[in-house]
């Protein structure tokens, strides 16, 4: 954790410094970023979401999202894209302190949230700087078909590259790209390795709330870096210790030392009340072993890794097979492994009230887990960083009722007579 915040705050700086260095940013979205080729041009990426979600944490997002909503933007109206529209009213300092610089370009990849190509739009009435689109066949058939990665392929070749080439004044090096994939196939590798751990008991990892600070630095802007393949390492050797150890997770208040329930979460967390929210479970000994918030920068647990033999290809592969871009029967079919490999006592749905992309049909996915597994689940719904919309109350209660009822049933498996 402590590793990740100063990769982070570095990058920060470096963003703040850019236009002194004369280094150009690029603005763009977690799903399907296409960082290894952002940095073969030496560009630096710059992510509204992390910068919403941090604004969270650090309870500035509140007023940020009243900004945006007195400038006329609906209530309804994701709430990511209101922070980041409230802070660049107010100046676009950053949830550091930083002044961000402008963008020199809006690089949108397209991966299954609409909503990317109107937040776009926005910043382009802002901004006088070069739009690219990298539009993204979703998945409704569950599969990537050849056709749609030719179209992917195309669009990188004809559309991205050459505005990343004007913008930096930079050519394309197809080298530096294969070296970033070689590193940040490693780091995935690590990456897979830690997330897996949890299939132990006890789990030495939280896979949500924990889960959180293992994909920073894969998901933001160090994906393909030195620094990101040394952070997945130590982050591995770490967890492999704990793990040797017979430890549970880390958490705010120290060690989890008994593993009660395990559970899969689908959803985003809530940012403006994180610890508040993570305390509600390992006050209770709950433990998250698999969790599909990890899986919006990529699915790499089933089996996809950058390929630097095909660094296109492989790029397009990567936007093609993001969660969000994927089916709800695939979405299903993963969350349903999950609870079986894992051995999850239950699994939780936190259902974000601003996103579609996670949202939509999750309660007819709720009733298709239970089906498949035989395990009950369970529903919550709190927002990504609108403190209005998180009842701690609420949330608790029916936390509390769902782990009840998960001891009870416990109880009664152990009573049967064999």
């Amino acid at each position: 954790m402590l590793q990740q915040k100063e990769m982070i705050a570095a990058h920060f700086r470096k963003l703040g410094e850019a236009r002194e260095r004369g280094q150009k940013v690029v603005y763009t979205f977690v799903p399907g970023n296409l960082t290894e080729l952002m940095l073969a041009f030496d560009a630096l990426p710059l992510h509204p979401e992390i910068n919403a979600l941090q604004s969270g944490m650090r309870k500035l997002s509140g007023e940020y999202v009243a900004e945006a909503e007195r400038a006329g933007h609906s209530e309804d109206v994701c709430t990511y894209v209101k922070c980041d529209v409230g802070m660049l009213l107010k100046g676009n300092v950053g949830p550091d302190g930083t002044k961000l610089p402008e963008p020199d370009l809006l690089l949108l990849s397209y991966t299954g949230c609409f909503t990317f190509m109107k937040w776009f739009e926005l910043l382009r009435q802002h901004y006088d700087c070069p739009v690219a689109m990298l539009h993204v066949p979703y998945q409704a058939d569950g599969e990537a078909t050849p056709d749609m990665l030719e179209y992917v392929v195309k669009q990188l070749r004809t559309e991205v590259i050459p505005k990343l080439e004007r913008v930096t004044g930079r050519k394309y090096d197809e080298d530096r790209v294969r070296e970033a994939l070689v590193r940040s196939a490693r780091a995935e590798d690590d990456l897979v390795r830690v997330l897996e751990t949890a299939k132990h008991r006890p789990s030495p990892i939280d896979a949500y709330f924990g889960g959180v600070y293992y994909i920073g630095p894969m998901f933001t802007a160090f994906r393909g870096t030195e620094e990101a393949e040394a952070y997945y390492a130590q982050l591995r050797a770490e967890v492999e210790e704990r793990l040797a150890r017979g430890q549970g997770p880390i958490t705010p208040e120290g060690l989890l030392d008994e593993e009660r329930f395990r559970l899969v979460v689908e959803g985003p967390p809530n940012w403006t009340h994180f610890r508040e929210f993570w305390k509600m479970f390992y006050d209770e000994r709950a433990v998250v072993v698999a969790s599909t918030y990890t899986k919006v920068g990529g699915v790499y647990d089933r089996g996809f890794r950058h390929d630097p033999a095909r660094p296109l290809e492989s790029l397009a592969e990567y936007c093609l097979g993001c969660y969000t871009n994927l089916s709800l029967p695939t979405r299903v079919e993963m969350i349903a492994d999950y609870v079986r490999d894992y051995a999850a006592d239950g699994f939780l749905i936190n259902s974000i009230k601003s996103c579609n992309s996670f949202s939509a049909g999750q309660l007819v996915m709720l009733r298709e887990i239970e089906d498949l597994t035989g395990v009950k689940g369970s529903f919550i719904e709190t927002d990504l960083v609108d403190p209005r919309y998180f009842s701690a109350s609420n949330v608790k209660t029916r936390l509390e009722s769902y782990f009840q009822m998960l001891e009870q049933k416990r109880a009664a498996r152990e009573e049967v007579p064999v």
